[in-house]
């Protein structure tokens, strides 16, 4: 039995509408399934996938992190102070607030 849910679950989309090579939006690391279906989903299908876009995000970043260390000793340092890492413009990434 499922659990009720008091409020909605707002969605993850923070306007950035573009897919990367894999298929996760550069906006919210959705899916298009994921997309599509969201207001079909129930607020637990709902939570389950904001949890896996978390995880998409962190993969993600680690891989520019990663990317960036790399080059750092060529190109000099691209990460801000937090060490998050940043644009070509210079700006964090769109997701920090949502999942940071």
């Amino acid at each position: 039995m499922e659990q009720l849910e008091f409020f909605q679950v707002p969605s993850p989309c923070v306007g950035v509408c573009s897919s990367d090579d894999k298929g996760y939006c550069n906006g919210c690391m959705r899916k298009r399934e994921e997309r599509f279906n969201w207001m079909a989903m129930t607020p637990s299908e709902q939570l389950h996938v904001i949890k896996l876009c978390r995880q998409r995000y962190r993969r993600k970043i680690m891989k520019q992190k990663n990317l960036i260390d790399s080059k750092t000793n060529l190109v000099g340092n691209k990460n801000n102070t937090q060490g998050e890492p940043v644009d070509e413009e210079g700006s964090t990434t769109p997701q920090r607030e949502l999942f940071g």
